[in-house]
């Protein structure tokens, strides 16, 4: 169905929700990455999506909790933030003939008018677990919420999360510290333009000086950009948006979609300033915790994290200053609403922290899963076991786009090369033989060397992969 004139997405609008994000999947600006793509500094349109992937995932439901961390979320967020980010001014570094052919495409008007229609089946498939995983207050008082706002800061201050435990203990430091670093670069900003796009409008009669605060925020952020530039360049990256798009968690993307939602949906204001608090605090809790891990991996302590490192204030302070008003203007349901936009990013919060402390615990360890693959393949042989086994067959240069697997799996080379990655700091190597053990939800892709490589990925169940 050509989709240039406004009356072909009618259709569309009208048939199966999965429909429509399949056909904005098809944009030529999220194409399957190429051997040369796998980062794209040069080009912040160049978002690879695995649109494939798509004819056997289904967006029209909501998704479970079981599968937050699973390939329909990573793509989900993916799309989701490019929904959101051809609605802004993304420039590259310099004029390129493929920036500009993707951008004629990222910012079409089918791509926009697709991305409308896509925005709400992606968020509902999305976010919808988050009202189930909320722990309800005994009442939603203006006091009670202040208090439980209160004990979250207190307890986030004493544990700031596990990940950068796991990358200040790891083996090679300044990979981890690459990691963490381009996930921070795909929230951190996004949340910050979140902010700034929910301060456009008219609205300081309703609720007097909450325009001036965000836009304050948005000022403030924008005038860090030579720190932020600093850091990025000091550990030999670039502020390019999307530049490491393949090497973005899907939970580091949640959490930037997820300010961008609220900002974005203006009827969901409570939620956002509820968001927007917890952003605050997350952001007091952790700054030096980041600059540990980067002063710790790149042999600099960044400054960045002295401007975003100060306390968010007195929260009963805050909470009558955003509180209020809101009960006034939506009623006292208002409260409740807030609290559960700062409930949400909290649960989101806590599962990227799970999740980066996994992917940087394996990554820094693929010998280990080498030989855990080694011994799992010997013991299914050993034992005559059937498992389900998916073959590939793939030619020079071939390019598997960075995903995760909804259960675990070995890679095993039959025959040929490739090169196996999850990071941008190296490539692993696989020759004829070898084998590693990939868990469940880690980020990985991988480029075929040879003039073609057969490989193999037996599926490992679950009480299999706990024996070794």
């Amino acid at each position: 169905m050509p989709l240039d004139q406004p009356e072909n997405f009618a259709p569309l609008a009208a048939g199966n929700p999965h429909d429509v994000v399949r056909a904005f999947s098809a944009n030529p600006a999220f194409r399957a990455a190429e051997w040369e793509e796998l980062t794209t500094e040069d080009n912040p349109y160049r978002r690879p999506v695995r649109p494939d992937d798509l004819a056997w995932l289904d967006y029209s439901k909501q998704m479970p909790v079981a599968k937050a961390l699973k390939l329909s979320a990573l793509l989900g967020h993916r799309m989701l933030r490019n929904v959101y980010d051809s609605e802004l001014l993304l420039l590259p570094p310099a004029a390129s003939p493929a920036a500009a052919s993707d951008a004629a495409t990222f910012y079409s008007d089918s791509n926009r008018t697709l991305g409308a229609l896509a925005a709400p089946v992606l968020e509902r498939h999305l976010f919808s677990l988050l009202e189930s995983e909320r722990k309800p207050l005994a009442a939603y008082g203006t006091d009670q919420v202040t208090a439980a706002i209160e004990a979250y800061h207190q307890q986030r201050t004493a544990e700031t999360g596990r990940a950068f435990t796991t990358a200040l203990g790891t083996s090679d430091r300044k990979a981890s510290a690459t990691f963490v670093l381009l996930q921070l670069s795909a929230y951190l900003p996004a949340s910050r333009v979140a902010i700034g796009r929910a301060a456009l409008g008219e609205f300081d009669a309703g609720h007097p000086g909450a325009r001036v605060a965000l836009l304050d925020d948005y000022r403030t952020w924008a005038g860090l950009h030579p720190e932020y530039r600093s850091l990025l360049e000091g550990a030999g990256l670039t502020t390019t948006t999307g530049a490491y798009w393949q090497l973005y968690l899907g939970t580091s993307l949640a959490r930037g979609n997820h300010l961008h939602r609220l900002s974005r949906n203006r009827e969901q204001y409570p939620e956002f300033l509820g968001a927007l608090l917890h952003h605050s605090i997350d952001q007091s809790a952790t700054a030096a915790r980041f600059a540990d891990v980067f002063e710790d991996g790149f042999g600099v302590r960044p400054t960045l994290f002295d401007h975003l490192g100060g306390e968010p204030g007195h929260l009963r302070e805050l909470a009558g200053r955003w509180v209020e008003p809101l009960r006034r203007l939506y009623g006292p349901e208002a409260v409740e609403r807030f609290h559960n936009g700062f409930a949400d990013a909290a649960w989101l919060a806590q599962l990227w922290d799970e999740d980066l402390a996994q992917q940087l615990a394996w990554a820094d360890d693929i010998p280990l899963h080498q030989e855990k693959a080694e011994r799992i393949h010997r013991h299914i042989e050993d034992n005559g076991i059937t498992v389900d086994l998916d073959t590939f067959v793939e030619s020079n240069e071939e390019t598997s786009t960075t995903h995760v697997h909804d259960e675990h799996r070995l890679v095993m080379v039959e025959r040929g090369e490739m090169h196996f990655w999850n990071n941008v700091t190296h490539k692993i190597d696989l020759h004829e033989g070898d084998k590693v053990l990939i868990p469940v939800s880690r980020l990985h892709g991988s480029t075929v060397l040879s003039g073609e490589c057969t490989y193999h990925q037996p599926i490992i169940p679950e009480d299999m992969y706990a024996r070794f």
